[in-house]
């Protein structure tokens, strides 16, 4: 994307900003919050040619700003809006991380409950390769925290071996996620389950099965109805692989460069772009599959603002997402907590006071690059990118440093709440 088109992308989607997407509040306000937002998401994306992002702003619980920025499509010349769906990646894991609260809270889960017992799978193949005997002592407070037993640094990551995984359960592919977990059950672990913090997307593929164990729906329809709809969230889903086969309002992703990836799924044509059939978004649903505009993980951070309120979650339920993993995991070497840790289901940093924390997800897929953070000082802000960076000088974790420079030069935050516009 050239700079003229970028200009031309920005200002059709302020045109329909000033339609009722963007406030429109007193002078002062603009300034300070509209102008510092959109330098640094602008200045981000101009720096990668990022077709497209939109960003959200929430404060204290009220939504004070969106906007889209760029194309939603840039071969349709279409711009993103402030309730474009994107592919959030990873922030997928929060949701499943209440989703599973929701349930201990109900009663049918505990968080100490041996995992795969409870699951019942069965390994793929037979063969005298017998499962992993650790796999029995893995708990499902493990999965949420990351502590379960595999480190995709040591070995790989089942997530994205569907092809492969297909051929050796002699199953169709791509694979599913129940094909995953039977093919890992005879996989070594990487280490003693509880021991340390290894992020794995395969420990929250495991838990979206338990969700559908215990509930007897699908794992997307449970959350829906449970997680979603109570806040008034009402077009997230699971997203679709294949080209053609997006969502009304859901925009396209673009790799940064030309490469393709070999198809995962059968037929033609056997060399796809990654974002479109390079892996299998559908059997990511627990860890990496949802579709969410900024405006819905808005409504979702601000429905955790307020412990004492939630409409999602009972007071006591926070300090069990937030809680540390227990010991050694997430230690230094004399024995104290790490400055951040992984709760259950959010990154965590605590600041200042006893009981304040900093709380965050991010997610990146081909194609994808997302941003969820919450602040102690009643601040969340959401910002999806349908491009990530593969430049290490241009980092897309640079963005959360820019949003925290924007936030802080606002002077007044305004009054208005902009959620009843996005129904």
């Amino acid at each position: 994307m050239n700079r003229r088109q970028f200009i031309k992308a920005g200002t059709l989607t302020l045109a329909a900003a000033s339609q009722g997407c963007v406030s429109r509040v007193k002078s002062e306000t603009k300034s300070d919050l509209a102008t510092a937002f959109d330098r640094e998401m602008e200045a981000f994306m101009s720096a990668r040619g990022v077709p497209g992002g939109a960003l959200a702003v929430v404060k204290d619980r009220r939504l004070v700003y969106a906007r889209g920025y760029g194309w939603a499509d840039r071969e349709k010349k279409l711009p993103v809006q402030p309730d474009s769906l994107f592919r959030i990646a990873s922030i997928s894991k929060p949701i499943t991380g209440v989703a599973v609260l929701k349930l201990v809270e109900d009663g049918k889960l505990s968080l100490d409950a041996k995992a795969f017992p409870l699951l019942g799978i069965q390994p793929a193949v037979q063969s005298f390769v017998d499962p992993e005997p650790r796999l029995r002592d893995i708990t499902i407070r493990q999965l949420l925290q990351h502590t379960g037993g595999w480190d995709r640094d040591e070995s790989f990551d089942p997530m994205f071996r569907s092809d492969r995984i297909a051929r050796a359960n002699l199953t169709p592919p791509p694979a599913s996620s129940v094909d995953v977990i039977r093919y890992m059950l005879s996989r070594p672990l990487d280490f003693d389950p509880g021991t340390r913090y290894a992020y794995s997307n395969y420990g929250y593929c495991v838990l979206g099965r338990l969700i559908e164990k215990v509930t007897g729906q699908t794992y997307e329809k449970f959350v829906q109805e449970k997680v979603l709809a109570p806040v008034g969230i009402k077009q997230m889903r699971i997203g679709a692989s294949l080209d053609g086969r997006s969502a009304p309002g859901e925009v396209r992703y673009y790799p940064n460069d030309t490469a393709e990836a070999d198809n995962v799924f059968p037929g033609e044509p056997r060399r796809v772009p990654w974002p479109y059939g390079g892996f299998h978004l559908e059997a990511m649903d627990a860890h990496g599959g949802w579709l969410a505009s900024a405006i819905d993980l808005a409504r979702f951070a601000a429905a955790l603002d307020d412990p004492a309120h939630s409409p999602l979650l009972k007071k006591e339920s926070f300090t069990t997402m937030y809680a540390p993993p227990a010991p050694p995991a997430s230690r230094q070497a004399d024995g104290t907590l790490e400055k951040s840790y992984y709760g259950c289901g959010w990154s965590v940093r605590p600041v200042g006071q006893e009981g304040r924390a900093n709380y965050w997800h991010g997610g990146s897929l081909p194609g994808t690059n997302t941003l969820l953070v919450r602040l102690a000082n009643g601040l969340s802000w959401a910002a999806l990118f349908n491009q990530r960076s593969e430049d290490k000088n241009l980092p897309d974790g640079s963005i959360d440093p820019a949003l925290h420079r924007a936030s802080a030069v606002v002077r007044d935050w305004p009054a208005h709440d902009l959620f009843p516009r996005f129904q």
